[in-house]
């Protein structure tokens, strides 16, 4: 990633004071949000995941990051409800959520996004918006059929849903079909919908695949917006540039275990990562293979 494709008002003030004790996997943070313990998912014989301890920070820009097959995907589904663990269990919030439904998971605040986007295509790009809302009163079957009991509700919905779109710069697209959008503002707009039910951990499952270089920068400020809206992130991503500009704390996997955490700029030093990145331990700064950057933005 090029420094011109970085937030233009310069690196983000990071969070201090996440962890208590020594920075190692599984290291203990002092307001964790998400507690997960002996999290293990196996599709055959290979062990896709294999987490004995976790705890995201709460309050924070936490990255996954890992090579290919790492199991951070996997991982997201088994955190997410999408996909269950053959042993495990996590808490949000202090709420044991272990093998809940994922749309149970979403109402309690812990939403998500996917790296190939799940938007509906033959629906307009504000009714798409409109669907991320919760606790809607026109979904009930009897309600639904008297427009008194949820024309309410609906405009407030739909006038909610065009200040997030003019805020991600798809107002122009409200009308249109979701399937006429670029790759880059589908992203957009999960990322936008998530905000309808006001989320308080938002999940993103590399938001900049697929993105061209011209809505990366719109993506990064949105997602540094969302911390200073009072929200946690957790995403996992490649790009180790953006990785070390916007995160305030890295989880590595490999091979489906968590082998280090810390700040970016620890961790991009740490031999396991080097290990996991490049296949043997070598003397070399991680971030400057993968293209980090200074206080400025610029390349290093």
């Amino acid at each position: 990633m090029s420094s011109s494709a970085l937030p233009r008002t310069g690196r983000p003030v990071k969070t201090t004071g996440l962890h208590t004790g020594e920075i190692k996997p599984g290291v203990a943070k002092l307001d964790p949000i998400i507690v997960a313990d002996n999290i293990t998912r196996t599709f055959g014989g290979i062990h896709a995941v294999n987490v004995e301890h976790l705890e995201i920070p709460r309050g924070a820009i936490t990255a996954l990051i890992g090579p290919n097959g790492a199991g951070k995907t996997t991982l997201f589904n088994l955190l997410t409800g999408f996909d269950k663990p053959n042993t495990g269990t996590w808490t949000f919030n202090g709420k044991s959520i272990s093998g809940m439904a994922a749309f149970k998971v979403a109402r309690l605040g812990q939403i998500r996004t996917f790296q190939l986007t799940k938007a509906l295509g033959l629906l307009t790009v504000l009714d798409n918006m409109k669907l991320g809302a919760k606790d809607q009163i026109g979904e009930g079957l009897f309600r639904s059929l008297f427009p008194f009991f949820w024309r309410k509700q609906d405009i407030e919905l739909e006038a909610r849903a065009s200040e997030l779109l003019v805020k991600f710069k798809l107002d122009a697209k409200s009308s249109d079909y979701a399937a006429s959008l670029s790759g880059g503002q589908r992203k957009l707009l999960e990322m936008a919908r998530a905000l309808m039910s006001n989320p308080t951990l938002v999940m993103l499952d590399e938001p900049m695949a697929g993105v061209n270089p011209a809505l990366t920068q719109s993506l990064l400020e949105h997602i540094l917006d969302l911390k200073n809206e009072g929200m946690t992130v957790l995403f996992v991503e490649h790009d180790m540039a953006m990785v070390s500009h916007i995160a305030d704390w890295v989880v590595v996997m490999a091979e489906g275990q968590v082998v280090a955490e810390g700040p970016p700029d620890v961790v991009m030093k740490n031999p396991a990562v080097i290990d996991a990145y490049l296949g043997a331990h070598q003397d070399v700064d991680l971030g400057i293979v993968t293209g980090r950057v200074n206080d400025k933005g610029e390349q290093l």
